[in-house]
């Protein structure tokens, strides 16, 4: 492939693709599908234009989607886990259990908490939010909580113990990619994670308080409801001890997955003798339909399913294929190479970096491309001026995984929108943590504080 794409060139192309995005995501409100097409469209037709052979155009749409094989098998199992689990009563068993557990008048702090536990023991954001998250924020709607804020919360915790935990699969990338010690890379994180932790749980505090409005009586006619449509019991702790185990002893996600749904499963026929193939199969293919008579609970549990995340997917296949696009013929590198070669001191270093992981997920929306892409891009550069691998690796966390949530059409972003039913330009202002971890990031490169130099600096 002989085509050249200058700096200029590419810049233009990614803030039009940019403007074209956020107009249609926030100005119109559309659906963030059609705006995604519509610059896989006019890209095309660009490039075509522009004298770029179509094999090539081909070539990066299928590189780009190759990347999304995992996450979207992993993604229709946790819709199949979502369906069956509220079958089962687990998530109505974790509900009820909550409601006795946490305290209403600090409701949405003790969600951060708890959601940040659980993902620092398991090591998975998207997991946290579609098990102990939707328990969590069908108690957030029944206390009458603004379901923005608490999937804020939800969020910011599964986020914080994603990021800290060493099972996480982003956490690995980042450390190994950077070349640097993983337990050191999580000790080091504690510079920006710890700040933006506090911030966080003062944020969730003090705003909480403002909705102290809560109706016992509303919350005992749901658990009522609860009780009455499904079988609560300790023994709906069983697929989540499953779950804690498989991550204790580190088995693959698909794995565990499958495992869990299929503990799951066999709880539903051993409480529900009669239950047939078909209703199963129905279950797992178009999600759990409640009709408990109460309104609360049918709009909490009528979800899961894989077709729930079919829309998920779609998204997922036309972002990372305009993503493929943009990276197979140069677009993103030719923006990105003029800044390494300018970059001389820290704080100008860990604020492009940053912003690098910012942007690749605002135009790829993949998270371990956002944390991939620059540290290729800039590793010579903090070699060049005497950083440690720590810095950088911290650097590719606090602008790539963690903001991923944050993009409306961002793998993350996508899945847990769906997963909560809350849209993500509603929940992006009270996701605390990943707004931030960047923040406190860049503050420790300008000011020197936390930041990991070699032996010696390099003048």
């Amino acid at each position: 492939m002989n085509k050249q794409i200058s700096f200029k060139e590419a810049v233009t192309i990614l803030i039009l693709m940019l403007v074209m995005l956020g107009w249609g995501v926030i100005g119109f409100g559309m659906s963030p599908q059609i705006p995604v097409l519509t610059v896989i469209a006019l890209l095309i037709f660009w490039l075509q234009i522009r004298g770029f052979e179509w094999e090539e155009v081909m070539k990066g749409i299928s590189q780009g989607i190759s990347t999304a094989i995992v996450p979207i098998f992993l993604f229709l199992l946790i819709g199949t886990l979502i369906a069956v689990w509220i079958q089962a009563g687990i998530i109505p068993f974790l509900m009820v259990l909550g409601f006795h557990m946490i305290s209403s008048h600090f409701f949405v702090p003790s969600v951060f908490l708890v959601c940040s536990l659980v993902g620092l023991a398991i090591g998975s954001g998207f997991t946290t939010v579609s098990t102990v998250g939707i328990a969590l924020f069908g108690m957030g709607s029944t206390l009458g909580i603004n379901p923005a804020l608490t999937a804020g919360a939800i969020i910011s915790g599964a986020v914080f113990g994603d990021k800290m935990s060493p099972l996480s699969d982003s956490t690995n990338l980042a450390s190994a990619v950077a070349e640097a010690d993983l337990f050191d890379h999580i000790k080091n994180m504690m510079w920006s994670t710890i700040p933006a932790f506090i911030g966080s749980l003062l944020f969730f505090f003090f705003l909480g308080q403002s909705n102290k409005a809560t109706s016992l009586a509303g919350i005992a006619t749901v658990e009522s409801s609860l009780r009455q449509h499904f079988s609560v019991s300790f023994w709906a702790a069983l697929p989540i001890i499953l779950m804690f185990a498989c991550a204790w002893k580190k088995v693959p996600a698909i794995q565990t997955l499958f495992a869990n749904i299929f503990l799951s499963v066999v709880m539903i026929f051993v409480q529900n003798p009669g239950f047939k193939m078909q209703k199963l199969a129905t279950l797992i293919e178009s999600g759990y339909v409640s009709n408990s008579g109460n309104k609360t609970v049918d709009a909490l549990l009528t979800r899961g399913g894989i077709s729930s995340m079919m829309g998920t997917v779609s998204l997922i296949i036309m972002t990372l294929a305009l993503g493929g696009i943009l990276m197979h013929l140069g677009i993103i590198d030719s923006a990105m190479k003029p800044l390494v070669e300018r970059l001389k001191k820290p704080g100008r270093l860990i604020l492009t970096t940053i912003m690098a992981g910012i942007g690749i997920n605002l135009f790829v929306g993949e998270q371990y491309l956002s944390v991939i892409l620059p540290a290729n891009a800039f590793k010579p550069a903090y070699k060049r001026i005497g950083l440690d691998p720590l810095a950088l690796s911290r650097a590719l966390e606090d602008g790539g995984s963690v903001i991923n949530y944050l993009i409306p059409w961002g793998v993350a972003g996508s899945f847990v929108a769906s997963a909560l039913g809350v849209p993500v330009l509603d929940f992006l202002p009270f996701t605390m943590f990943s707004l931030l971890s960047p923040v406190f990031s860049i503050l420790s490169g300008f000011t020197g504080i936390g930041l990991k130099w070699k032996q010696e600096k390099v003048a």
